[in-house]
């Protein structure tokens, strides 16, 4: 680790949140909305969906692939930083979930770019052909992140975005016993492993929101 480098605390990533861009009235309501609705609210953070979409816009991302919808947040904010031309696919296997993603996609400005598919990912994603996609968003079940992480760099095209949250574990990351949701915190420790000795990858977890990997499908020169 560098001599100049700072520690990630909370004070240090409330401040990166607060001197980011704000989510819109639309995205707020959407929130309030699926929290009302009993849906998890483990959403990415605003600050997340902005440096999604600046990643987005940079590549020049045209098609993007999500596993895991929850309540539409994402896909939306995604769906924004493509052209007019653009789609973005995403795979939700809890009927409720989509349901309430696809109403609130509809009444959105990026209703033409989204397209909701409803089975299990895993499955799913086999149906994609290679080198279609360029940019993958993984926010999901934890167990089988090293299938979508596969499955993904097969879809993605090379030297496309490979984007995994909760790298941070919910906060957990350095726990040996965790005390809440310890199978995922396990499942996303070795998944973080497998990451930084993946060779076929170039990567970083940035520390916005719960850590997020940004990955680009080719390896490091």
């Amino acid at each position: 680790m560098s001599e100049q480098a700072t520690a990630v605390t909370t004070e240090l990533v409330r401040y990166l949140a607060a001197h980011t861009a704000r989510e819109d009235d639309f995205l707020v309501a959407l929130k309030t909305a699926a929290a009302e609705a009993g849906i998890p609210p483990i959403s990415i953070a605003p600050e997340q969906g902005t440096m999604l979409q600046i990643l987005l816009r940079s590549h020049q991302a045209r098609t993007v692939l999500e596993i895991g919808t929850l309540a539409g947040y994402s896909a939306i904010t995604m769906a924004r930083a493509l052209p007019e031309d653009g789609h973005l696919h995403t795979m939700e296997i809890n009927d409720a979930h989509a349901d309430f993603a696809q109403s609130w996609i509809k009444r959105s400005d990026v209703a033409n770019r989204i397209t909701i598919h409803r089975a299990n990912a895993v499955e799913l994603v086999k149906t994609f052909t290679d080198n279609s996609i360029d940019a993958a968003f993984i926010d999901a079940d934890k167990s089988p992140s090293m299938l979508y992480l596969e499955a993904a760099k097969r879809i993605v095209k090379p030297g496309g975005l490979i984007l995994i949250d909760n790298a941070f574990a919910y906060g957990q990351l350095l726990d040996e016993n965790p005390s809440r949701n310890k199978d995922d915190v396990w499942a996303i420790q070795r998944f973080n492993d497998h990451m930084a000795a993946d060779d076929s990858l170039t990567s970083v977890i940035l520390p916005t929101g719960d850590g997020m990997w940004i990955a680009l499908n080719a390896p490091a020169r």
